[in-house]
């Protein structure tokens, strides 16, 4: 049986309350989370202010779902990471649409902007980001390049076969592999992935 932790019970407790329609419980979870899911989020669309929009596109979304939140299937600091991550991989790949569509009609007009190191982003860096961190580096180069590329830059297993030459077999193990060898390395230190 899995060890719950106190921060996970005191989460699912405000996740109930957000249910109950409580909006000091969203205020919350936010001041509980939003540096760990801003500096997932940031990582992922390298933009500051469209990072910033898709937090608060992230807790609009808890405040609308939170019933969907399933227990057994995670923590919901876990949930939480996954809601950051699939709306910021979906603002990526819109913004790319867009930006190919702007660099079609206008070949000047587009041009990229530098993320600066702020002081919210370096905050970012939490226990739960070092852990992760460890425990990605523990994995081989092979497994996490994979992986890293897949969660972070939203490539599918084609994309990520055709990105490190290698077969769409070997790509789909690789990754399947070191998501059990990172799951288990995770478990063992009480933080679901």
């Amino acid at each position: 049986m899995a060890v719950v932790s106190e921060e996970t019970r005191a989460d699912v407790r405000l996740l109930d309350r957000i249910v109950a329609r409580d909006e000091r419980a969203v205020a919350e979870l936010y001041d509980r989370h939003s540096r760990l899911l801003f500096g997932l989020i940031l990582r992922i669309l390298r933009d500051r202010g469209e990072a910033e929009d898709v937090l608060q596109e992230v807790f609009l979304a808890v405040w609308n779902r939170a019933e969907t939140y399933n227990v057994t299937l995670g923590s919901p600091a876990g949930w939480l990471l996954r809601i950051a991550r699939n709306r910021g991989i979906d603002r990526l790949r819109a913004n790319g649409v867009r930006d190919r569509v702007v660099d079609a009609s206008q070949p000047s007009a587009f041009q990229p902007t530098a993320v600066a190191d702020s002081p919210e982003s370096r905050a970012a860096n939490s226990e739960q980001q070092r852990m992760v961190a460890r425990a990605l580096g523990a994995l081989p180069a092979e497994q996490r390049d994979l992986i890293e590329d897949a969660y972070f830059l939203g490539l599918t297993h084609s994309e990520l076969a055709a990105r490190f030459r290698l077969p769409l077999g070997t790509v789909k193990t690789r990754i399947r592999t070191g998501m059990l060898a990172l799951r288990q390395q995770l478990l063992e230190t009480s933080i679901e992935p």
